[in-house]
């Protein structure tokens, strides 16, 4: 991955920002994003349905992902499912909490390709909430690893590049 990144006047990486916008990333690899951070959250939906089993707003915006990914929804739409699956977050706790910020992430891949890292950090941190306390680290570098196994070649480099760039920010949940 080349090592000088640009960033456009938001001061957003321009390798996740779509190329009609005056980034560099392609069409396809968007979408690809966008199916990644759907199979992150979608790992994870578990918890949140367990807890709220009549509440289909999460597995709706990992769905709208998936939908958006292949042409069949607006941007608008995915977008409107991730404030949907946000909005039952905020009434959740707990791991079941964390699984619908990561469908909320998901979907919202499709407005901003950034929000990438926040389904898979989202579900990390499901897994943890769920996990004995004195093995929530074990289980969250495993999630780590399989989001990472999961990833598409095309987008391995970038997504890897990102998580090592925005580590910090998502609370080193990708030292895996």
């Amino acid at each position: 991955m080349d090592t000088m990144i640009k960033y456009d006047k938001g001061g957003r990486d321009s390798r996740l920002v779509t190329v009609r916008r005056g980034g560099t990333l392609k069409d396809i690899d968007h979408r690809l994003l966008a199916v990644w951070a759907a199979a992150c959250a979608e790992h994870v939906l578990h918890f949140f349905e367990q807890a709220y089993p009549g509440d289909e707003h999460p597995r709706r915006a990992i769905e709208q992902a998936r939908a958006w990914s292949h042409g069949e929804i607006t941007m608008t739409q995915a977008r409107t499912a991730a404030f949907a699956a946000h909005a039952a977050a905020r009434e959740a706790s707990g791991s079941a909490k964390e699984a619908a910020r990561a469908a909320g992430h998901a979907a919202a891949v499709a407005h901003m390709a950034e929000h990438e890292l926040g389904a898979a950090a989202y579900a990390i941190r499901a897994v943890r909430a769920a996990a004995d306390p004195n093995n929530c680290d074990d289980v969250g570098r495993a999630e780590c690893k399989w989001q990472r196994a999961q990833l598409p070649a095309e987008i391995h480099e970038l997504v890897l590049d990102d998580q090592r760039l925005r580590n910090r920010k998502y609370w080193f949940l990708f030292d895996c």
